[in-house]
Order: C-alpha cells, then structure tokens, then sequence
C-alpha cells in the first residue's frame, strides 16, 4: 500500500484538484441559469460521486492506518506481558526446585545430624570410556574439599569429590573405573570392597570383591559404606546386589551392584562436608 501512494499519490492529488476546479467553475455558471443548473448538475454528478468515493477511501485509508498502528502497540504490550509471565514462570519452577532441595536437606539433618552438609546442584555430566563424572556448583568457597562423600536427597552415595576449585568440584560417581570403598553387607554385617569395572561402567553398574568365604549374598542385599578407615561416613547405600557372579579365574565370586539413583536425572545432590567417625 505504501508504494501504490509513492507512485501513484501525485496523480490523485491532481485529479482531485481539477474536479474541484471544475465543480466550482460550474457551480458558478450554474447559478444563473436554470438549464445550466440542471446540466452542471447532471454532468458533476459523476465527478462528485468520484470524488466522494475517493474522500471515502482517504478516510479508510486513514482509518485502517489508525488501527493497524493501535494493533502494533498491542502486540507489543502483549509480547512484553508474555515475557513477563515466562520470566516469572521460570522464577516460579526455580523456586519450587529450591524448595524441594531444602525439604531434602532438612530431612538428611534430621536422619544424620552427624552430617554437616552443603547442598548443590549439578551442572555438567561427563562420561567416557574410563570415567563417569558430575561437576557441581560448590567449590572451596563453600567449604567442599577432596575426597568429600557426595550424597543424594535420599541419602544414597553419588560419589567421591576429586577436585575442587572457588564455585565448583569434581564428583567421581560409584560407577566410575577408578572408584573403591570400604565397604559391609547391612543385613549381615561382612566386610568387603566396593569399586567400579571398566566393564560394568557401560551397564551403569559397579562390583563387590573380597567377599567373604562364608558370606552369602542374596538378590537384593543392600551394600552400604562401612567407615572404616574413617575417611567416609559409615551406613551409606552404595547398591543392591542384582547378581553374583565368578572370577575370570573361577576362583573367586563378586557381586554385582545396581546403584540406588539414576546419574542421568540427578539434579541436586549434598556434599558432606564433615562426619563425626563412629569406632
């Protein structure tokens, strides 16, 4: 519409002048004499009405110009509220997230007042062929050291801290190759090593070795930290027993282990920063 007015808006202007021009001139004549009146009158009619028709299609023009500015000022008002609502919507979702976290952090104190912890979320998952990592976003500025346990909200054991810098740190998680706790069968109470295998690593799996001669594993078994050693917290579910199995070798059995969270979909996760170490 606007290069039809640049090309064609000279030419309306004029012809709208020369009919007014004319329906002047013979509005004039017309007035002293009947018959002229009568022919102005029949040969200005078309004029007029072309000229009405055009002053009607200026003023819709104009009219339609009105409102397609109005509708762009509330569509802009309209984007402006939908970001709005979005931001808060978002601010909403992150309150919520931050609010489950302290429910679960008030729960673990309650469980383990031994504990002190520091929650945290996690940023980046790293996988390879060798290691399974997380990075979270607490580092030494909140007190986050190597070789902290890292815990879920339920209490299960993520993993180990092996680097820690300002605002960030390093989990290695139960599944990672190079992984290796203390570990003890809750329902009987035997000793033995709970560590990661390049192997079961793909299965999102770890194993149980030196087991005792007499210990009898079943489907199911809980496998939890056994604080030996003091340099992790005791009674931390490491995993299930899904399977025992036999050495390479033949001579010997290790169980498998199933984790207790899915490393995929963990979000939020707590440092122990410090234990009390129960002899």
């Amino acid at each position: 519409m606007k290069e039809f007015f640049a090309r064609h808006g000279v030419r309306i202007l004029v012809a709208a002048a020369l009919v007014a021009v004319a329906l002047s001139a013979l509005s004039y004549v017309s007035e002293t004499s009947s018959f002229l009146h009568d022919a102005a009158g029949v040969v200005t009619a078309p004029f007029r009405a072309a000229a009405e028709r055009v002053g009607r299609w200026f003023e819709d023009k104009r009219h339609y110009y009105e409102d397609y500015n109005d509708l762009l000022a509330e569509n802009a008002a309209l984007r402006e509220e939908v970001a709005e609502l979005r931001a808060n919507a978002q601010q909403a979702d992150r309150d919520r997230e931050e609010n489950a976290l302290l429910r679960e952090l008030l729960d673990l104190r309650e469980q383990r007042r031994d504990f002190v912890f520091e929650s945290a979320m996690v940023l980046e998952r790293s996988t390879s062929n060798w290691a399974r990592t997380l990075t979270l976003n607490r580092g030494t500025a909140h007190g986050v050291a190597v070789n902290n346990a890292v815990v879920s909200g339920e209490g299960y054991l993520v993993g180990v801290v092996t680097a820690a810098g300002a605002n960030w740190c390093t989990v290695q998680t139960v599944t990672d190759t190079d992984t290796e706790f203390g570990a003890r069968l809750f329902r009987t109470g035997d000793v033995m090593i709970a560590e990661g295998d390049f192997t079961l690593m793909g299965e999102d799996r770890l194993k149980a070795t030196y087991l005792p001669e007499d210990t009898t594993l079943l489907v199911g078994d809980y496998i939890v930290t056994s604080g030996l050693g003091g340099a992790y917290p005791s009674d931390l579910v490491i995993g299930k027993v899904e399977s025992v199995r036999v050495d390479d070798d033949g001579l010997a059995q290790y169980a498998v282990l199933a984790p207790m969270l899915d490393f995929d979909t963990l979000k939020e996760v707590f440092v122990i920063k410090a234990f009390e170490i129960v002899e």
